[in-house]
């Protein structure tokens, strides 16, 4: 049976440009805009902007340089450094964290990135709407042409229309109202990378430095304490403690396996799940890790931290082959060299044994190298003023390894911003955006782009 609704909806005008999702992609997108002078309205599901690292509470922003200099500059960097200076970064970071070290992770406050974000926004003349959701979309796929949106908050339905849109919603939400093409795991494969519920900790010593959670002495721990019936799961992959603050701490630990973000009655099951895996951790590391004897939980996140649901098939596929070839692109919008990060797909032994000589296997890039984000990972196949930046990027499982966190997201998130204006300006399309413009003016907006040709036409698939 299906209900017809029918309802009579305000039409909101004047925008040009309404992106979904304000997390690390969407809020770059957003503020990035902005300053080029696009009246931005920005759409965000919880009340505070930046997502995992606020909502989700990953307090460390990954790697973002290559040993030797800064792979990441414009916005994030801006982000980061401002952090820094309003000593909202773990205590001893300082600015070769970002700037130099090799694979060297960034804490931070996330109570600190909430107000960083509000103050930019502000600043750039975003209007933010919080606890605010896209339920529709009035599109053309035919057309690729996206003529405005349907939201829902307390005060009701609005129809926003906009002479351009962007996608941050992690999970393509937009892009699949919109009737753009997409993958998604456990639709199109067997199998889908772990969700992980995070918390914050007090107490915690960091005197007694890294508790290694991943060794064989661990892993024999963990499955004496499954044996007890003091794990509900045989999680042999337990990501540890990080720093948060002087006495604090977050835990990435624990996995739910099989999650499907886009399943609402797998998502509201894994939260509970989550939050009792949270404790059963807790009491592990304060038994077993010298810094961990006092903790206390804090609190665990209000949003789940997702590694992978869908990805859009865009203009541009990046796979594994351009990360392990280390490939530049003269349509590049940014570079990265963070290791491929896939985790486990199930508790069993014979993954767990699996996952690890794979994880012998894969590629880290060295010191001073990286390899080039194409500007079209960031357009839906055909659209014209849609754009995406974050998680839902097209790209395959192994090079979204590398590029699902927050530096590489803020990074597209800039891009798509500035590619969106530069079509509102222009009249150009997405899928056939003049990229040496656009590059060009990411490098005026202090973006490390190092490729030595640009061009006008984007990177395509042959």
């Amino acid at each position: 049976m299906t209900y017809h609704l029918k309802r009579e909806i305000p039409i909101e005008t004047g925008w040009d440009l309404v992106i979904a999702g304000g997390g690390p992609g969407g809020a770059a997108a957003a503020i990035c805009a902005a300053r080029l002078g696009a009246k931005v309205l920005l759409v965000e599901a919880m009340g505070c902007l930046g997502g995992m690292g606020t909502s989700g509470l990953v307090c460390a922003f990954d790697p973002m340089a290559d040993g030797e200099k800064p792979l990441v500059g414009g916005f994030v960097r801006e982000l980061v450094e401002t952090l820094y200076e309003r000593g909202f970064l773990q205590a001893d970071a300082d600015p070769a964290f970002w700037r130099r070290y090799y694979h060297c992770w960034t804490g931070f406050r996330a109570e600190g990135l909430k107000m960083v974000y509000d103050e930019l926004a502000a600043d750039a003349g975003v209007e933010v709407r919080f606890f605010t959701k896209v339920i529709d979309a009035d599109a053309s796929p035919e057309s690729g042409l996206v003529s405005g949106i349907i939201t829902h908050n307390v005060e009701g339905y609005r129809y926003i229309k906009s002479k351009a849109f962007i996608d941050a919603t992690g999970d393509a939400v937009l892009s699949v109202l919109s009737g753009a093409e997409y993958r998604e795991a456990l639709r199109d494969t067997d199998h889908i990378m772990p969700s992980t519920l995070t918390a914050l900790f007090s107490g915690v010593d960091w005197k007694y430095g890294w508790f290694d959670s991943q060794s064989e002495e661990c892993v024999k721990l963990i499955e004496e304490e499954y044996e007890k019936g003091n794990f509900e799961q045989l999680d042999r992959f337990l990501v540890g403690m990080a720093p948060h603050g002087e006495a604090t701490g977050y835990l990435n630990g624990g996995h739910l396996y099989g999650l499907r973000s886009t399943n609402i009655r797998s998502l509201s099951d894994g939260m509970v799940k989550g939050r009792r895996i949270v404790r059963q951790c807790m009491e592990f590391l304060k038994k077993y890790a010298p810094g961990c004897k006092n903790i206390e939980l804090v609190a665990t996140a209000a949003l789940m931290g997702v590694r992978e649901s869908r990805r859009i098939v865009g203009e541009y596929e990046l796979v594994f082959d351009d990360f392990i070839n280390r490939r530049q692109f003269h349509d590049q919008i940014g570079v990265f060299n963070k290791h491929v990060d896939i985790h486990p797909y199930d508790c069993s032994k014979e993954e767990h044994e699996r996952f690890w000589e794979e994880k012998k296997k894969t590629a880290v890039l060295g010191v001073g190298e990286c390899f080039g984000i194409p500007y079209g990972i960031l357009v839906p196949k055909g659209f014209k003023n849609l754009w995406v930046a974050g998680r839902c990027n097209s790209s395959d499982v192994m090079a979204h390894g590398s590029i699902r966190v927050m530096p590489a997201c803020g990074m597209m998130g800039q891009a798509a911003g500035t590619a969106a204006v530069q079509s509102i300006n222009t009249g150009e399309p997405a899928c056939g955006l003049n990229t040496e413009t656009l590059v060009q003016t990411l490098r005026e907006n202090k973006a490390y782009l190092p490729q030595k040709t640009t061009g006008k036409n984007m990177t395509k698939k042959t």
